[in-house]
C-alpha cells in the first residue's frame, strides 16, 4: 500500500483535508510565493483545459510575452518546454511551486495553469495567488470520485471563490486586480458568476459566447467572427473555437487590445494530441485525441464529419481508477451510432480489471446494433487494437483513435506507469502495414 493511502486511510477527513491544505501553505512557504510576482492564469472547467492553456500560451508568446504553464499535456518554462508524463492535470504542491519558482527565475510574466477539481479537491490552488480565473465549460466528469455532480461543480466553484477572496498583488508597482472570464454559453455559469463579489465592482468580469450564425468549420481550420473581427484559426472543429475565444477574452482581461488579439489568433497551431493527425503518407486518414468522455467523443465525431471519409474505424477504451464506470457503455453506444466499425481496447485501467472494462464498453456497442467479429473488435492489448485499426482501412477511410491523445504514459495496476504513446503506435502499425504491402508484391 502506497504511503499517501495508508495517510489517507489512518485521517478523519478534516485532518486528511487539514493534512492537505498545511503542505499547500508550506510549499508555498518553501519557495518563498513564486506567484506573487507573475501574473497568473487558472483555467478550470471540464472540455478544453489543455488546449485552452496552450493557445493562451502560444498568444501570448506571439505578442512577445514570455510564458510559463503547466497542463495535462506538458510543463513549459520560458524556452523550456517538455512533456507532461506524470498522469496528474496539476502536480503535487511543492513540484507547482517549484515550478513557478522556476518561471520567475526565467524571468517569465505570465504563469498559466490548468487547475482540475481532484486538485482543488486536494488543495493543491492553495498558496498561488491567481488574478485570472477561467471557466471553459461544466458537464458531467469524475462523478464517482465526487459523489455526485452537485459536488463536482461546487469543488471547481471553489477555485472561483478562491480567486475572488484573493488578496491583489503589486508588479512593478501596478496593482493586478482580479479577472473573471466565463462561457455563459454553458448553463452552469450563472452557478460561477454569483461566486465573484466582494471588492466593490473592482473585479473585471468578461462574459463569453460563440455566435453561431458565424462560424465555417473548415478542412483547413474555422472561421469565425470575434468583436466584430473576422477571424481564421488552424485548429478545425467548434470546441476550438470555443477555446480560442476563451484565450483571447483572457488576453482582453490584460489589455491587450482586439487587434493584437486577433492577429496572435490567427497564428495559433494544432495542440499535440488533439485532433493531431498522423500523417505517413498513407491512403487513409488518422486521428489522434484525446477524447475520453462521451461529450467530448461527440464533439469529435461532429467535427470529423466535416473531413472527406468513407469508413469510420474508431479505437477506443474507458479508463479505471474509480472514473465515472457508468460512461463506459455510453461510449460503446456512442461509438455505435458514428464509426462504421468499432475496435475497443484498454486505455489507462489503473487497478481495474482491463478486460471488464472493454467488455462493458463493448456491451454498449453491441446494444446499439453492432456486431462482434463484423463490425466491432476488442483486443486488451492496444497496439494490436491500432494496428487492426489500420489494417481494417481503405483508401479514404477515416481511423480516430481516442482517450489517450499525446499522453506518454499508461496507468495500470499497483500505481505503475508504463511508456505508452498512440502516435508511435499509429506509425508503428502503418509502417508494418507498408512492409506487408510491399511483400505482396516482392516477385
Amino acid at each position: 500500500m502506497r504511503p499517501k493511502t495508508v495517510v489517507r486511510d489512518l485521517l478523519p477527513k478534516p485532518l486528511f483535508n487539514f493534512y492537505h491544505w498545511f503542505l499547500a501553505k508550506l510549499a508555498a512557504v518553501f519557495y518563498g510565493f513564486p506567484s506573487k510576482q507573475m501574473i497568473v492564469i487558472g483555467i478550470t472547467g471540464t472540455l478544453g483545459k489543455s488546449t485552452t492553456v496552450q493557445f493562451l500560451g502560444q498568444m501570448l508568446e506571439g505578442l512577445g510575452q514570455k510564458v510559463g504553464w503547466a497542463s495535462t499535456i506538458g510543463f513549459k518554462v520560458g524556452e523550456k518546454e517538455w512533456i507532461n508524463d506524470k498522469k496528474m492535470t496539476m502536480l503535487g504542491r511543492f513540484q507547482t511551486q517549484k515550478l513557478l519558482r522556476q518561471m520567475v527565475a526565467a524571468g517569465c510574466r505570465y504563469a498559466i495553469i490548468e487547475v482540475s477539481s481532484q486538485g482543488v479537491g486536494q488543495f493543491r490552488h492553495v498558496g498561488i495567488n491567481f488574478d485570472v480565473a477561467v471557466l471553459t465549460n461544466l458537464s458531467p466528469e469524475h462523478i464517482e470520485a465526487h459523489g455526485g455532480f452537485e459536488n463536482y461543480k461546487k469543488t471547481k466553484g471553489k477555485f472561483f471563490a478562491f480567486v475572488a477572496k484573493s488578496r491583489l498583488k503589486k508588479i512593478n508597482k501596478q496593482k493586478i486586480f482580479k479577472s473573471f472570464v466565463v462561457n455563459i454559453d454553458n448553463e452552469h455559469a450563472p452557478y460561477f458568476l454569483g461566486l465573484i463579489g466582494g471588492r466593490k465592482g473592482k473585479e473585471r468580469i468578461i462574459k463569453f459566447g460563440v455566435e453561431r450564425q458565424t462560424i465555417k468549420i473548415l478542412s483547413n481550420g474555422s472561421d469565425f467572427v470575434w468583436r466584430g473581427l473576422s477571424v481564421h484559426i488552424n485548429p478545425f472543429g467548434l470546441h476550438n473555437v470555443y477555446n480560442a475565444i476563451a484565450a483571447a477574452e483572457v488576453l482582453r482581461a490584460l489589455n491587450f487590445s482586439s487587434a493584437e488579439v486577433a492577429g496572435a489568433l490567427s497564428k495559433i497551431k494544432f495542440v499535440s494530441g488533439r485532433m493531431e493527425i498522423i500523417n505517413e503518407r498513407q491512403n487513409f486518414s488518422l486521428i489522434v485525441d484525446f477524447a475520453y468522455e462521451p461529450k467530448s467523443v461527440l464533439a469529435l465525431y461532429e467535427t470529423v464529419k466535416i473531413l472527406p471519409h468513407q469508413k469510420i474505424i474508431h479505437v477506443l477504451g474507458s479508463c479505471g481508477g474509480g472514473r465515472d464506470a457508468a460512461r463506459r457503455p455510453l461510449l460503446g453506444k456512442l461509438a455505435a451510432e458514428n464509426a462504421d466499425l468499432i475496435i475497443v481496447t484498454n486505455e489507462d485501467p489503473y487497478d481495474d480489471d482491463p478486460k471488464k472494462i472493454i467488455d462493458e464498453v463493448a456491451a454498449g456497442a453491441i446494444a446499439a446494433g453492432k456486431v462482434e467479429g463484423k463490425n466491432l473488435w476488442r483486443f486488451l492489448d492496444r497496439q494490436e487494437a491500432i494496428t487492426k485499426a489500420v489494417f481494417l482501412a481503405g483508401p479514404n477511410d477515416l481511423v480516430l483513435i481516442t482517450g489517450k491523445g499525446s499522453e506518454p504514459v499508461m496507468a495500470v495496476a499497483s500505481g505503475r506507469l508504463i511508456p505508452w504513446d498512440d502516435r508511435v503506435a499509429a506509425r508503428e502499425a502503418i509502417k508494418q502495414k507498408n512492409q506487408t504491402r510491399k511483400k505482396q508484391y516482392d516477385y
